[in-house]
C-alpha cells in the first residue's frame, strides 16, 4: 500500500479485524498536527534511501532557508507554517523524486508568503528550482471552483504550467494532499470550496497521471467533507461487512499463494477493500444498495514477469469460478495513464465475489505512483519532461490536452473538454488497419471519426462496425472495429452532431466546422453582393486591389471583408470606396411618398436579361447562401421576390406583395435583386401560410387536413382562434413545392362545404 494512505479511525477499526498488507513506515501519518516535525537528517536519509548520490548540501540549505523564511508564521491548526512544506517534501520522498523537486517543495510557499523573491531563489538554488517555485506560486493564486469562465481560464493556466514541467503538478498534488489531511482546521466555508476543487480537478488529475492511490485518498477526504452523512453510512456498512467476513482477506491471500506455489509460480499477494468514495459512486451510478455490490474486496497478485502474469491467471481461473464479462487485459492494451494489469473477478471462499489484479512489480509501481514512477532522480537521461515525452502515455495525454488550448474557441469549451477527459473511463476500438483508438465510455462513431482525424469526422457519412452497416450515433463497445465511410461532397458536418458527440474534441471540431461553414456562406453572399455592385457600376473588381484596401476597411483578409458584407456589417459601397476613393454611389430612386405601396411594388419588374449577372439566385434553405424566408408567410417559387439583407442574419426573402417591405423603404442599400434558381430534378418544399375560415362543427379540421395531405402538402404548424360561435379561424403554415402547388391546395379547400373562406397570408 502506498506511503500516503490515510486511514481514518473508523477505517482503521474496520481493517484491524482482517489481514491486510502492512503499510510502509513512511506511510504512517502523524496522529496529531502537533507531532514532531521532520529533522534535516530525516529528510536527507529519506532521499538517500532511493538516491545515494543526493546533494545533501542542497537539501540542508533549502531546509534552513525555508524554516528561516517562514519564521514565526503558523497554520490554522497552530502548527509552525514550516511544517506544511516539510510534510509536502516528505510526501514527495515517498514518490522517490529528484533533489530539485524536493527542494522546490520546501520552498514552494516562500515567494507567496514570505519576503523571498524569485531572483534570490535563483541566486541561492539555481534557475531550475526558481522556475519550479515560481510556477507553484502562480498556481496558488488560481481558484478552480468559481464562476465557470474564470474556472476554465484558471484550469488552462494550471495545465499550461504543469505541461511545461510536470514536477510542478507532482508538488501541487502533494501540497493539496497535505492540505486535505489538515482540512478540519480550515473555516467551514473555505473547507467546502477546497473539497469541491479537490474532487473536481485534483483527484481526477492524479488519476489521469496514473497516481491511483493518491487519487483515492483525495477523493475520500473530499467525500468525508462534502457528504459526511453518506461517508458515515458507507463506513458503518464496511465495518459490519468486516465483522461478518473476519479473516476473509487472509484466507484468500493464503489460498492464492498456496495454489500459485503448487504450480511453481512465485507471487506476492496482498488484499484490501475498496474505498468509501469508490463504493458510494458505484452505488449511485448503478442505483444499487450496498448489499448488491459484489466486488468490495480486491487483491493484487504481483509477479516477476509478464509471462508469469498469464500463467497465474490460468491458475486462478481453474481454482475458482469466473464471473463472465469481468475479464480485462490492460497488459496488451494499456490505459492512457500507463496503467497495465490483468483484471478478473471470481467467486471465492464463502461465495464472495473477489476482484483480482495480476501484474508485474514494474506495473505495480506505475499503478501506485503513475508518472512519478519514471525515476526522475536518474542521471544522464535528459530532463524529466523530455524523458516523460518518450516514456509516459499519461504525459502524452497531458500534452494533447494542452494542445486543445489552441483549438478551443473559448474557455468554457476547453473546460468542457478537459473535465470530460478527466472523468471518463475508456473503451478501446480499432480502425480497419488495426490502429488502436481510445475513447470515453458511451462514445459513438462520430467521436471515433474525429479521434482518427478531423477531416474524417467532417466528411463522415456512414460507418461499418465489425463489418456491418450501422448509424453514426451507434455507441461503441470494447474491441469494435470501426470503418468510417466518408464523402468529399460533405465539407462540414451537420450542426446537430454536436448534441450527439461525447468527446470534447469532436464537439469542438463540429462547432469549428459549423462556424467555418456559416462564415463561408456569408463570405459567398458578400462576394455576390460586391460583384453585383461592381457590375452595375461598370467597375472591374480584383482581389489584389481589395487586398491593398484592407487597412481602410479594418479587416484582416479578403474573406473577412466578404463575410462582413454578407452579414450586413459592411456595405458593398464602402468596399468600392475603399478600393476606388473617387467612387460615387448610384443611389436607388426612392418611391414617392404619395404613391401607395401597391403602386410602388408594381414598379418592380423581373430582371432584364442584360442585368441577370447582377441578380442573386435563390435555391432554398439548403443552398450555399445564408437565406431564410419571410417569417409570417414565407415565399414560394412562382412568387416575384426581393431580398433584404439583415445584419448578422443573411438574406430574408419576401414576396414582392409583402406589406412588410414597407419597413425597409428608407434603407435602399439593403434591397437585393434575387431570382428563383430551382433544380427540377431535386424538388424542395418552401414555406407558405394560409388563413382558413371554417365552420365550427365536428370533423371540419380533419377535412381541411385531409385536403392538404391528399395534395401532397405538409402542415408545419397550425393555430386556431374562435372569431364567432359558428366559425373558427385556422392559421396554417404549409410546405409546398411552388405557387402552382399552393394555388391548387387553396382551390380545393374553397370547394369544401365546411370552408367559408381561404386566403394566403403575405408576411
Amino acid at each position: 500500500m502506498a506511503f500516503w494512505r490515510r486511514i481514518s479511525r473508523q477505517m482503521q477499526a474496520a481493517t484491524d479485524s482482517v489481514a491486510v498488507a502492512p503499510a510502509s513506515p513512511v506511510a504512517e501519518r502523524a496522529k496529531s498536527p502537533r507531532s514532531r516535525m521532520m529533522r534535516q537528517y530525516d529528510l536527507v536519509e529519506r532521499v538517500r534511501s532511493y538516491n545515494p548520490d543526493t546533494n545533501e548540501d542542497l537539501l540542508n540549505r533549502a531546509y534552513v532557508y525555508a524554516m528561516k523564511a517562514h519564521g514565526t508564521q503558523t497554520r490554522a491548526s497552530g502548527d509552525p507554517y514550516f511544517s506544511h512544506p516539510l510534510e509536502v517534501a516528505g510526501i514527495l520522498t515517498g514518490l522517490k523524486l529528484d533533489d530539485a523537486t524536493i527542494v522546490a517543495a520546501l520552498l514552494h510557499d516562500t515567494i507567496e508568503d514570505t519576503e523571498a523573491t524569485r531572483a534570490e531563489i535563483d541566486n541561492v538554488f539555481g534557475h531550475e528550482i526558481g522556475a519550479l517555485v515560481e510556477g507553484l506560486t502562480k498556481l496558488k493564486r488560481l481558484e478552480l471552483v468559481s464562476r465557470e469562465a474564470k474556472q476554465a481560464e484558471n484550469l488552462r493556466k494550471l495545465l499550461l504550467a504543469i505541461a511545461d514541467d510536470v514536477r510542478v503538478l507532482l508538488i501541487k498534488l502533494a501540497d493539496r494532499l497535505h492540505n486535505m489531511r489538515t482540512l478540519e482546521f480550515v473555516p467551514h466555508a473555505s473547507r467546502r470550496r477546497i473539497a469541491e476543487e479537490t474532487l473536481d480537478i485534483y483527484a481526477p488529475l492524479a488519476g489521469r497521471m496514473g497516481m491511483q492511490e493518491m487519487r483515492e485518498e483525495l477523493e475520500d477526504l473530499s467525500f468525508h467533507t462534502l457528504d459526511p452523512e453518506a461517508y458515515a453510512v458507507v463506513m458503518q456498512r464496511l465495518d459490519a461487512l468486516a465483522d461478518r467476513n473476519r479473516n476473509l482477506i487472509g484466507e484468500i491471500e493464503s489460498q492464492l499463494s498456496t495454489n500459485l506455489q503448487k504450480n511453481g509460480i512465485t507471487a506476492r499477494v496482498c488484499g484490501r477493500r475498496k474505498q468509501p468514495f469508490s463504493i458510494w459512486t458505484k452505488m449511485e451510478r448503478k442505483s444499487v444498495g450496498f448489499e448488491q455490490l459484489s466486488d468490495i474486496y480486491g487483491f493484487r497478485v504481483v509477479m516477476a514477469d509478464v509471462e508469469s502474469c498469464y500463467r497465474a491467471l490460468g491458475v486462478v481461473h481453474t481454482t475458482w469460478p469466473v464471473v463472465p464479462g469481468r475479464f480485462k487485459d490492460y497488459i496488451s492494451t494499456p490505459k492512457q495513464n500507463d496503467y497495465r494489469s490483468l483484471h478478473t473477478t471470481v467467486i471465492g471462499p464463502g461465495q464472495q465475489r473477489v476482484e483480482l489484479q495480476i501484474r508485474t512489480e514494474e506495473m505495480n509501481q506505475i499503478a501506485e505512483f503513475g508518472i512519478a514512477a519514471h525515476a526522475f532522480y536518474k542521471e544522464g537521461a535528459g530532463s524529466p519532461t523530455e524523458r516523460l515525452k518518450h516514456e509516459s502515455n499519461a504525459f502524452a495525454w497531458l500534452r494533447h490536452t494542452v494542445g486543445i488550448l489552441s483549438e478551443s474557441a473559448n474557455p468554457e469549451e476547453f473546460l468542457e473538454h478537459t473535465k470530460l477527459e478527466l472523468f471518463h473511463d475508456q473503451v478501446f476500438c480499432f480502425t480497419p488497419k488495426g490502429k488502436l483508438i481510445a475513447l470515453p465510455r458511451q462514445a459513438n462513431v462520430i467521436d471515433f471519426a474525429y479521434a482518427v482525424h478531423t477531416d474524417v469526422g467532417n466528411s463522415a457519412v456512414g460507418c461499418k462496425i465489425n463489418g456491418k452497416f450501422a448509424p453514426l450515433s451507434s455507441e461503441l463497445q470494447n474491441g469494435d472495429e470501426v470503418e468510417v465511410l466518408t464523402s468529399q461532397a460533405q465539407s462540414a458536418p451537420p450542426s446537430a452532431w454536436e448534441s450527439l458527440a461525447v468527446t470534447g474534441k469532436a464537439r469542438a471540431a463540429i462547432r469549428r466546422a459549423t462556424r467555418t461553414a456559416v462564415r463561408d456562406q456569408y463570405a459567398g453572399l458578400g462576394r455576390r453582393i460586391v460583384d453585383r455592385l461592381f457590375a452595375r457600376a461598370k467597375i472591374e473588381y480584383a482581389d489584389d486591389k481589395l487586398k491593398g484596401a484592407l487597412p481602410r476597411l479594418a479587416r484582416a483578409s479578403i474573406e473577412d471583408v466578404m463575410a462582413s458584407v454578407g452579414r450586413g456589417e459592411l456595405k458593398a459601397s464602402d468596399v468600392a470606396r475603399a478600393m476606388f476613393p473617387d467612387y460615387k454611389e448610384e443611389r436607388m430612386v426612392r418611391y414617392g411618398a404619395k404613391k401607395s405601396l401597391a403602386d410602388k411594388l408594381k414598379l418592380k419588374s423581373p430582371p432584364h436579361p442584360a442585368r441577370s449577372a447582377s441578380v442573386i439566385p435563390v435555391r432554398g434553405l439548403s443552398s450555399d447562401l445564408p437565406v431564410k424566408f419571410a417569417p409570417n408567410g414565407g415565399a414560394v417559387p412562382g412568387d416575384r421576390i426581393v431580398g433584404i439583407v439583415s445584419p448578422g442574419e443573411g438574406i430574408t426573402i419576401y414576396p414582392i406583395q409583402s406589406p412588410a417591405l414597407k419597413d425597409f423603404e428608407e434603407e435602399p442599400e439593403r434591397w437585393l435583386d434575387v431570382r428563383w434558381d430551382i433544380d427540377e430534378t431535386m424538388p424542395q418544399r418552401f414555406p407558405a401560410r394560409i388563413l382558413v375560415h371554417n365552420v365550427n362543427e365536428p370533423g371540419s379540421l380533419a377535412q381541411v387536413a385531409t385536403v392538404i395531405a391528399e395534395h401532397d402538402g405538409n402542415i408545419d404548424n397550425i393555430s386556431m382562434s374562435r372569431r364567432s360561435p359558428d366559425f373558427t379561424e385556422l392559421t396554417i403554415d404549409l410546405e409546398v413545392y411552388d405557387l402552382k402547388h399552393l394555388s391548387a391546395i387553396i382551390a380545393q379547400l374553397r370547394a369544401k362545404a365546411v370552408v367559408a373562406r381561404v386566403e394566403r397570408v403575405n408576411g
